[in-house]
């Protein structure tokens, strides 16, 4: 039976493993990771990849890397031949709302209570059809 637990240092390696199914892109400034983006492709929503998290540390944040992983993350996305990248974001959370809509992305909706009870998330989206 499997139980739930907190991540412990000995579970990165595993959960690297299981991450890198799916394109897991790492900003490294010398030895030290700064941010990341863990994308994967789907065939739903008309070949969309879905952006799962991108995420800086709070030190590198407003100096491009997170511009930088999202790039990427589209370059691969349309390299697997993806039509669409989609993602949520926490309603409240401006900041990362107003990053994707700088970088083209259009608010589809809002999902009350999708992720967690209380709490709405916003759905973006970026095409690359004509």
């Amino acid at each position: 039976m499997s139980r739930i637990v907190r991540a412990r240092t000995a579970h990165l390696g595993p959960l690297a493993n299981l991450m890198a199914s799916s394109p897991l892109l790492v900003s490294v400034d010398g030895d030290a990771i700064i941010g990341f983006a863990w994308a994967i492709s789907t065939r739903a929503l008309d070949r969309s990849a879905y952006l799962r998290l991108l995420l800086v540390s709070e030190e590198h944040q407003s100096r491009g890397v997170g511009a930088a992983l999202l790039a990427r993350v589209e370059r691969e996305a349309r390299a697997a031949r993806c039509r669409h990248l989609v993602l949520l974001v926490t309603k409240t959370n401006r900041r990362a709302r107003s990053f994707y809509e700088r970088h083209g992305y259009k608010h589809v909706g809002d999902l009350a209570g999708f992720v967690r009870a209380g709490i709405a998330e916003s759905l973006y989206l970026k095409s690359w059809r004509a």
